[in-house]
């Protein structure tokens, strides 16, 4: 794996930053943003018939706001902790520093690079497998809902698929309308002047939430 870059230079070159010697590995390390929506959008799609299949009286009630909940609340309370506390923690180890840089510090190193701006499925599979029991223990057992655990899920990956459309989207399109023009300036501010602050990317929500967002999130300019 190439050594970890200054994250204060930024390459803009079309190649893309090597991370392995290994072909094989490095095919895992790239992906299209087209794979996301193919990928998880069906899976969504899945998790939200077998809720509606499965559903409870006042289904009509809980499955609007649990898929809703899934989507604005706990998709991006779960992307700003994990790119603050995860992606930007400080390693205390060299393996540490070099398993951060695979995972999201050459994001910052070479912005740009169309490939490497939406996650893996050998990143994100896991991490749904993983998320999904996490519902199952904190809705369906630890609050007694399980008829919740579906919908939820489904909001939940479908607010997954839009932060990493949304991400690539700021990167290479030129965004209309006030919002997702601010949304664009939030992320690239967050490169380019302080990687410290604004963690959110579909969302400034919890950047407010947590004092990590400058007032100045619907200023026009820059």
């Amino acid at each position: 794996m190439q050594q970890q870059a200054n994250l204060n230079k930024f390459n803009y070159d079309d190649e893309p930053i090597r991370l392995f010697q290994s072909n094989f590995l490095e095919l895992f390390t790239h992906c299209h943003p087209a794979v996301v929506a193919f990928l998880w959008l069906p899976i969504a799609s899945y998790f939200m018939l077998a809720s509606l299949t499965n559903a409870q009286s006042g289904a009509w009630l809980y499955i609007p706001l649990t898929f809703a909940l899934g989507v604005i609340i706990v998709w991006t309370f779960i992307e700003y902790v994990v790119h603050r506390f995860i992606f930007h923690m400080q390693p205390k180890s060299p393996m540490a520093e070099r398993l951060l840089f695979l995972l999201h510090e050459v994001h910052h190193v070479q912005p740009n690079c169309k490939t490497r701006l939406v996650l893996p499925p050998i990143i994100t599979i896991p991490g749904a497998l993983v998320f999904y029991a996490l519902f199952q223990t904190l809705v369906g057992s630890l609050l007694s809902q399980p008829e919740w655990v579906n919908s939820m899920f489904a909001g939940f990956m479908v607010g997954y698929v839009a932060y990493d459309l949304t991400h690539y989207a700021v990167h290479h399109f030129p965004l209309k309308g006030r919002f997702f023009k601010a949304l664009k300036r939030h992320h690239m501010l967050h490169h380019f002047e302080n990687p410290q602050e604004r963690f959110g990317v579909t969302s400034p929500l919890w950047d407010f939430a947590f004092k990590t967002q400058p007032d100045d999130f619907m200023k026009t300019g820059r």
